[in-house]
């Protein structure tokens, strides 16, 4: 994702926009060494420009020191958060957007805000690992399941935001990360003999992820547990849910016995 265009696009609705927390007439005030917020914003972006994040976040910090009423005190916060995920400090940059949501509930760029968080907590869930393990299912998934509660956020509270449609489509393969995450862990019960938290593991990603692309191999792992623990006929009947709705299905996985 381009998230300089994000950024850029937040930054021209907001500042372009009406005043919301005193306007033109903060411009007008000398603190900072002489410099307006206008200023202090434009120097703000001329670093982030030249590649010196850090300054500008400095930059950004002074704006809300010294202007903290102004609307580009507001936009810098905004800047702040993008420019540590940028850096990769997830979870200040996580932080800042929580106070921003506490603070601005009800202000345009708040869905902007929301959705950055989301983005932030996805970005989080990936790791070195990425170049090893493929599959980021097979990671820790607590950011995964933090992003897709923050998308969740942002959807019901903003239904008809812009960013709350990306966020949909976003769902969908958190969602599917989340539920092949449950599918791993009942892999692993199984291979160890738990053959009952393995169908209880599976019967949880039928029931909490039923649209997620887990579902067939799910209830292929169900139906080889209840063969092990000699439940024949739930066996036969969880083979006949997975041909009628899954009829070309071929396992996508293996069992190490």
């Amino acid at each position: 994702m381009n998230y300089r265009l994000i950024s850029i696009l937040a930054a021209l609705f907001f500042l372009t926009g009406c005043s919301l927390l005193g306007g033109d007439k903060d411009t007008k005030k000398l603190v900072a060494d002489g410099l307006t917020p206008k200023q202090l914003y434009e120097q703000a972006e001329d670093k982030v420009d030249s590649g010196m994040i850090e300054q500008a976040i400095d930059q950004y910090e002074m704006i809300l020191s010294s202007y903290p009423g102004s609307k580009y005190a507001i936009q810098a916060r905004l800047d702040i958060a993008y420019n540590l995920l940028i850096q990769k400090k997830y979870n200040r940059a996580i932080l800042e957007l929580d106070e921003f949501i506490e603070r601005y509930p009800d202000l345009p760029p708040t869905p902007y805000a929301y959705y950055l968080r989301g983005i932030v907590a996805e970005a989080k869930s990936s790791s070195i690992l990425d170049k090893l393990v493929t599959d980021s299912a097979q990671r820790d998934v607590e950011s995964v399941s933090e992003a897709y509660q923050y998308f969740v956020d942002l959807i019901e509270t903003f239904p008809n935001s812009k960013y709350s449609e990306d966020a949909k489509d976003k769902l969908v393969g958190l969602r599917n990360t989340l539920a092949r995450h449950e599918f791993y862990v009942a892999i692993y019960y199984t291979e160890i003999g738990s053959h009952i938290a393995a169908i209880n593991r599976t019967k949880f990603i039928i029931e909490n992820y039923p649209n997620s692309a887990s579902i067939p191999d799910a209830l292929h792992l169900m139906s080889y547990n209840y063969d092990k623990i000699n439940a024949e006929q739930l066996a036969i009947d969880v083979r006949k849910v997975l041909s009628s709705s899954y009829p070309s299905y071929s396992p996508g996985y293996s069992v190490k016995k």
